[in-house]
């Protein structure tokens, strides 16, 4: 089974996101999914799961929850994008430009009949990619899902 393949290493050189996305309900051309993949792809992998998170205690608006796996969820609807949960992660991982008032879901372009969606096909730094994953962990690879598959630093409390 093909997934959607972000890649954090090199989409967090690029300046800009401009990819280009065929999501039914974005508003504008520079509205995509990826802004909200990127996040969910942070909070699983390279967020630090903190015993008592600043960020969650820093939201005044209760839009940042620990899950009971201690990942963390965002609420977007109760996100004002204060970015105050950014300025409080003691270890820089909640990023503040992946923190937007509006965030984009991502459908994955699952009823694209297998063909790769149009943010792999346009993104600059080829962050993204659409494949299959025989091997995650040979490949460096987190599955998340049945979409999503993210390569990144992952943090690995035990590890500690």
């Amino acid at each position: 089974m093909k997934r959607l393949l972000i890649d954090l290493y090199k989409c967090d050189a690029c300046e800009e996101c401009a990819v280009k996305c065929d999501y039914f309900y974005r508003q504008a051309a520079t509205d995509h999914g990826v802004l909200g993949l990127r996040e969910r792809a942070t909070f699983l992998t390279v967020c630090r799961r903190c015993e008592d998170p600043a960020c969650v205690a820093a939201c005044k608006f209760e839009a940042l929850e620990r899950q009971p796996d201690d990942a963390l969820k965002r609420h977007n609807l109760r996100c004002v994008s204060c970015k105050c949960c950014s300025h409080a992660c003691p270890f820089g991982t909640i990023y503040p430009e992946t923190v937007p008032f509006h965030a984009m879901n991502c459908d994955f372009c699952v009823n694209s009949a297998g063909e790769a969606p149009p943010c792999t096909l346009s993104c600059a730094k080829d962050a993204l990619a659409y494949r299959e994953i025989s091997d995650p962990e040979k490949e460096g690879v987190v599955l998340i899902g049945d979409n999503l598959a993210v390569r990144a630093p992952v943090w690995d409390k035990k590890k500690v």
